[in-house]
């Protein structure tokens, strides 16, 4: 009687994986050879949940903006004709200040770049510079060399047109 009703006992499994679905079992054995190692897994973490954080910081930055604008707005629209004058001012101010920034920081790479040149170190853009000064010395020494001979011929015509000068 036993053979025709088996009663509960232990169960046996087999020894493998048990797989139902043999295409999903290719695609996993494709991709076992190319599992990530620990760097790339805290890599992973640290980049999901920095990225976490961020966004979470982001969304309070926009409420609070938005909570705040809401707050203040009868209080900047009540106080607009003192801030009006004062930002004005205040936006002079700030522009004045960032132009001479800007010029300063132009003079100084300017004064740092003829440096560099006048102690042979060849900064970016010395061969252009080096280019136009053998063409202006050509010039020049072309035009002294036209005006000797000008001024020689000038100085015959007054010779033919003044015999005693």
């Amino acid at each position: 009687m036993t053979d025709r009703h088996p009663g509960p006992g232990p169960v046996t499994r087999s020894p493998g994986p048990v797989t139902r679905n043999p295409s999903g079992s290719a695609f996993l054995r494709r991709f076992h050879g190319q599992t990530p190692n620990s760097t790339q897994v805290v890599g992973f973490l640290t980049l999901i949940i920095s990225g976490g954080i961020l966004l979470l910081l982001t969304g309070l930055t926009l409420t609070a903006t938005v909570l705040a604008l809401i707050f203040f707005t009868p209080l900047i629209i009540l106080s607009s004709p003192i801030w009006v004058p004062a930002g004005t001012v205040l936006f002079i101010a700030i522009a004045g200040f960032l132009w001479m920034c800007t010029m300063a920081f132009v003079a100084l790479a300017g004064v740092s770049w003829t440096y560099k040149y006048v102690r042979g170190w060849h900064p970016p853009g010395s061969d252009r510079v080096d280019y136009a000064r053998s063409r202006i010395a050509d010039t020049a020494s072309h035009m002294k060399d036209y005006a000797r001979e000008y001024s020689g011929y000038l100085q015959s015509k007054v010779k033919d047109a003044a015999p005693g000068a």
